[in-house]
């Protein structure tokens, strides 16, 4: 971005805990500057001896970007999402990162220590406070000597040592970010001091920074149905409207109007059994009846970071560090659910061919029959109704490690190195809202057009009036605890060799115990009614809107910027007045719980402990004059799992289910490094890697439907994903500050976890005795597990280059400008059973893997000011998953953001900065299908809008 702000993303030989022999690669280097950046990354990148990827903040106390996740897709191979104007996950929870196609299969370190979010075994990047990074490195295939625990790579998180600092340091940060869609100024403030001191025959350094950061964004958007959803149109006053025909949708007074079609319900197998010609002037709603949702996100992020450093001796050192971070993700939504009518005015429709295949993979076989040759384009549903929704949801994650160690070298040639640290997660999950429902007797008429994004208008009763709604419920559908623990120790060494090709070697132990708790306090169903009773028909024990006008409001005016004819402004419960036991003091009779004495749901708990003893050994090699140079090795670990559930037994009681597993791995790592000429060099890396099952995978839980012979259970005998990776680039060097890289990749995956359908006899449950069938024998449940599947893969490209135009053969004016880009081509195979359990397994994309990002960046430096502009593509990918269906599925098109900013030295200690992000105001758009097979089906399923967040900064530095 500026001289503060710039960013070099390089692969980088920088070692962490985990690997003291290399202590010395990573003392902390304060750059301010692009063009230092840039050839602090060439150096990087050109000795390192692993696949790593790093940046580096541009100075104490800031990062290129706003945010963590944002600044790792500027990372070759790393994908990333951005949900509520940030970089995200599109639930709001977690990071959104995908690294070489692969999502979810990440390790998290701090300092190369391992990190996590509470409730996963991933630290959530999204909540990490830029201020505190010093930088951060992506291992895409690690080595022997760090930790094990993600096929997708390694996110290793580095904060500042005050050894690695010249002397007394003071920085300090005030900022500024502000939404144009919010219109409202959110404050950011960071603080770091340290010093060090010489002690006898050694020196003593203390640092410690603190950093609050506070954002507000918005998340307008447009939800609207998948499935076929089939219609029928027919003359409204015609004998097709019947009673028989629209069921509950049927009006005796719109069923006798000539100037309206009424929609009668086709089932896919209905459609078939009709003549082509009766299929084409079929019609697929999909998409069309979207809800207005309004979602104003506040992100609060605080940060404390400590290190205290005693080096009695060069050759022996103590240190203490300690991180605690707070990330509290608050959503304050408003939601206006629609209910069309089936009786619309001024119908017309586009032509759209809704196959087999699309609707549901063609399981029938044979010919992929078009099922209906319409889509709709517009119309007017009269008589149609609403319900208002008014929620707040809080996520408050809470981390924290505390770490302390010592580092000793005997001789020269020996360097040992002793860790311990101990982590505490906690995660609280709230999630609170009210329903209403339209005053008895009143209907709308609601006019959609499709289009980017859909056109809406709404004509009736004032949607913004207390007089149009009567309170209905209150529900606390999300109430969830985790609370996690663990626990590390690990000593590492490296001996070095003399008059030998293998230049020294690297061994060590680790001992791991986590231990990991879920508690669930929802409820639902509270009645908010003169009676406690549900809201009857007639509303007669309803409460009105207008007698509790202090407890609403209306939403926003500018839904989705404006840009979709309907601006918003409906009436919801006041998301502000749900806090606490507001609701519960106001409703007496709904039978709230207090907030201080939920139950617990006792069949919800979970307890898992994971405990691993893992060694490993790395050999150093060099050999004709340093022309081949690499490391070989191996890490051997083992995991042993005790996962603990509550279940019903046979007579009712609850009682705690246990079970646990036990596999021990050899994971090989394999490094080697050919220069060509001391500018040229071409690498080759292999190495195994795993992913362990996640903790409601290997959950003992069984859970029967005793209403259609259903069930689910965990399996705590599930194996871990394995894979094996190889990795093959191209660098060359110009210059200190220019280089061009191309790299292959391949990861062949083992173990994807699907679920598998099988018969069974339920010990806890009474025999299956329901009418529904479900093809197994009498008294038998069929019961879904996850089992390990067939294997998968991730295979593709990367190329990255950077220079400043500081050619002798260039003009002066030029010297000040420089370009860095990145382009990633991934490929990826995931295999499910899409159709059942005897049915075949289909090969799908992974969730969230783009086949084409790329980012280029503009920037330019000179004494007084630096900018920099850059512009992150990526191509259309699935959301969560494929679907069964295609048609019930969600992908997201290909789309660019455009980010920017500039940097003014005003003196040599202070510089301001300006930021603008997503300055093209584009939001991820959520379509219809899937984007590979011929699914894509243009088909607009959820708008969104996000808005432009600018930003300002006033940076003071003193030494360093």
């Amino acid at each position: 971005m500026t001289a503060l702000l710039a960013v070099g993303w390089t692969a980088a030989n920088a070692q962490t805990a985990a690997a003291p022999a290399n202590d010395a690669a990573v003392e902390e280097v304060v750059v301010t500057g692009i063009r230092q950046s840039l050839q602090s990354a060439v150096a990087m990148k050109k000795n390192t001896m692993e696949v790593v990827d790093s940046i580096r903040a541009e100075d104490i106390g800031k990062l290129p970007d706003p945010n963590v996740a944002e600044t790792l897709t500027r990372v070759p191979g790393v994908q990333g999402y951005r949900y509520g104007g940030e970089g995200a996950s599109p639930v709001g929870v977690g990071s959104g990162l995908t690294i070489r196609g692969l999502s979810g299969q990440t390790a998290s370190q701090v300092d190369g220590r391992a990190y996590f979010t509470a409730g996963g075994s991933e630290f959530n990047i999204e909540a990490a406070i830029p201020g505190m990074i010093a930088g951060l490195d992506v291992y895409k295939n690690p080595s022997a000597e760090h930790i094990e625990g993600g096929i997708g790579g390694l996110v290793d998180v580095r904060t500042r040592r005050p050894l690695d600092l010249k002397g007394f340091t003071a920085s300090a940060a005030i900022s500024g970010k502000y939404n144009d869609m919010v219109k409202s100024l959110q404050p950011e403030y960071f603080g770091l001091v340290a010093n060090r001191w010489n002690v006898g025959e050694g020196e003593m350094g203390l640092l410690l920074a603190a950093n609050y950061q506070k954002s507000w964004n918005r998340s307008d958007n447009g939800p609207g149905p998948g499935g076929t959803n089939l219609r029928r149109a027919a003359a409204a006053n015609s004998s097709d409207c019947s009673a028989a025909n629209l069921g509950g949708a049927y009006n005796a007074t719109l069923s006798s109007r000539s100037d309206l079609s009424c929609l009668i319900s086709v089932s896919n197998a209905d459609a078939l059994a009709m003549t082509p010609a009766q299929r084409a002037n079929l019609i697929n709603f999909a998409g069309v009846q979207i809800n207005q949702n309004e979602e104003d996100i506040q992100r609060t992020r605080k940060g404390v970071n400590g290190a205290f450093q005693w080096k009695p001796k060069s050759n022996l050192e103590f240190y203490i560090d300690g991180n605690y971070n707070s990330y509290l993700y608050h959503q304050s939504y408003r939601f206006l659910n629609s209910s069309d009518s089936r009786y619309v005015q001024n119908l017309t429709t586009t032509p759209f061919s809704t196959t087999e295949g699309l609707a549901s993979r063609n399981a029938n076989g044979g010919e992929d029959a078009i099922l209906a040759g319409q889509r709709f384009a517009s119309g007017t549903f009269v008589g149609s109704t609403f319900s208002s929704t008014g929620g707040e949801e809080h996520r408050l994650y809470k981390t924290w490690i505390l770490a302390g160690g010592s580092k000793w070298s005997p001789t020269d040639d020996l360097d040992l190195k002793l860790d311990v640290s101990y982590v505490k997660a906690d995660q609280h999950q709230d999630n609170r809202a009210v329903n209403m429902v339209p005053r008895a007797g009143l209907a709308w008429n609601t006019t959609r057009a499709i289009g980017a994004p859909q056109q809406v208008s709404i004509s009736g009763p004032d949607l913004g009036s207390a007089g149009s709604w009567v309170l209905q419920n209150y529900a606390n559908g999300t109430n969830n605890v985790y609370d996690d623990a663990g626990l590390a120790a690990q000593f590492d060494g490296k001996y070095k060799l003399h008059d030998s090709f293998i230049e020294d070697i690297k061994f060590g132990t680790r001992y791991y115990r986590k231990k990991s708790k879920f508690y669930n306090y929802s409820f639902s169903g509270k009645n908010l009614t003169t009676d406690g009773a549900a809201l009857a028909a007639n509303q007669s024990n309803g409460i009105f809107a207008t007698s509790v006008a202090d407890l609403v409001n209306g939403s926003h005016t500018n839904w989705l910027d404006g840009d979709a004819g309907y601006g918003g402004g409906f009436l919801t419960f006041n998301p502000d007045a749900l806090l606490g036991d507001n609701v519960r003091n106001r409703f007496p009779l709904a039978g709230i719980p207090a907030e201080d004495s939920l139950p617990e749901i006792v069949l919800s708990r979970r307890l898992a402990t994971e405990q691993t003893f893992a060694g490993y050994g790395v050999a150093d090699f060099s050999f004709l004059n340093d022309k081949i140079r690499g490391n070989i090795g191996a890490r051997v670990v083992r995991t042993e799992l005790d996962a603990e559930a509550r279940i019903t037994d046979a007579t009712g009681t609850i009682v705690p289910n246990k079970s646990s597993n036990a596999y021990t791995d050899i994971l090989p790592t394999f490094n080697i490094t050919g220069y060509i000429t001391p500018d040229t060099l071409l690498r080759f890396g292999y190495g195994q890697g795993l992913t362990r099952p996640s903790v409601g995978d290997i959950n003992p839980t069984i859970s029967v439907n005793t209403t259609n012979g259903t069930g689910s259970q965990g399996n705590a005998d599930l194996a871990p994903l394995r894979a094996d990776s190889y990795d093959l680039s191209f660098e060359k060097y110009f210059n200190n500050t220019s280089y061009v890289s191309a790299a292959v990749f391949y990861k062949d995956v083992k173990g994807f976890v699907l679920g598998v359908e099988q018969c069974q006899t339920v010990a806890i449950a009474a025999p299956y005795s329901g009418t529904t069938p479900n093809s197994c024998p009498t008294g038998q449940y069929r019961v879904t597990t996850p089992v390990n599947a067939q294997p998968g893969y991730a295979k593709g490209v990367e190329l990255a280059f950077q220079t400043f135009f500081d050619y002798g053969f260039l003009p002066d004016m030029l010297k000040n400008f420089g370009v860095q880009g990145s382009y990633t081509y991934v490929k990826t195979e995931l295999p499910l059973k899409l159709t059942g359990a005897s049915g075949p397994v289909t090969n799908v994309r992974q969730p969230f893997q783009s086949d084409n990002n790329y980012s280029i960046a503009g920037l330019y430096e000179n004494d007084f000011m630096s900018a920099r502009l850059v512009y992150t593509y990526r191509s259309d990918y699935v959301l969560f998953g494929v679907s069964a269906n295609p048609i019930d599925g969600r992908y997201l098109k290909g789309y660019g953001l455009l980010d920017a900013s500039v940097n003014f030295n005003l003196r040599k200690d202070l510089a301001l900065s300006l930021t603008a992000s997503n300055l093209t105001n584009k939001a991820p758009q959520r379509y219809v299908g899937e984007p590979d097979n011929g699914y894509d089906t243009d088909i607009l399923r959820q708008s969104y809008a996000n808005g432009r967040i600018y930003g300002v900064s006033l940076r003071y530095k003193f030494g360093g």
